[in-house]
């Protein structure tokens, strides 16, 4: 089976394309917030390097939030045009998991944490079950970045653009627990990968009724 997966929710934009659990392809782009204008053509590009066609994938993916309410209005109407024109299956994952991924830790917890300007972040936290399938333990919220550095645990890693933001606010002895700045982005190849599980288990999305995911509902225009 053949994943076609993107993200467009955060600074960056990512393509990425599995055979099953491999990836065969993978882009990511640091442009800032211009996603209208890089993720169609990241898409054309992917299928031009890859020698594959719209109709060789099986199966489509995006993230679905939280994130930049313009990109994830950009990405999940690219993934619905997709649905349509090709009447395949796809799922949207979070945004915040697929950051998570970025972290093979096993034995402690993982706090994906997104920054989402006006001095807040976007956060939730994960860990890996014994199958090796990252769950979460927290749910996704918008938060003061000081509420997490003041309960930060030796126990948890710290991963995204908002840890590395605001990571002066963490205790000196707990910032070496900060993900490494190049672990800060997040993958289309993890959003493939998490987007599977939801195949496994038959969650697809529908076009009718598939929405972003938002947490700061007040702000959407």
């Amino acid at each position: 089976m053949i994943t076609f997966a993107f993200d467009s929710c955060s600074k960056t934009a990512s393509v990425a394309i599995l055979q099953k659990k491999q990836v065969l392809y993978e882009t990511l782009l640091n442009k800032g917030l211009h996603h209208s204008e890089v993720l169609l053509p990241a898409i054309d590009e992917a299928f031009r390097l890859t020698n594959l066609l719209v109709t060789d994938i099986d199966f489509f993916a995006c993230t679905l939030g939280p994130g930049s309410f313009t990109g994830l209005r950009i990405g999940l109407s690219t993934l619905k045009g997709f649905m349509l024109a090709t009447e395949k299956p796809a799922a949207g994952v979070s945004s915040l998991a697929a950051l998570a991924l970025n972290v093979k830790e096993k034995e402690r917890n993982i706090c994906a944490m997104m920054d989402a300007g006006r001095g807040q972040v976007y956060y939730a936290s994960y860990q890996y079950d014994q199958n090796g399938l990252l769950q979460e333990l927290e749910t996704a919220k918008a938060v003061n970045p000081r509420l997490i550095a003041e309960s930060a645990s030796p126990n948890v890693v710290y991963v995204g653009d908002g840890a590395i933001k605001y990571a002066d606010l963490f205790p000196s002895s707990l910032r070496q627990n900060i993900a490494p700045a190049y672990q800060q982005f997040l993958c289309a190849s993890s959003v493939g990968l998490l987007a599977l599980e939801n195949y496994r288990q038959g969650n697809f999305l529908s076009p009718e009724t598939c929405v972003p995911f938002y947490l700061r509902s007040t702000d959407v225009t």
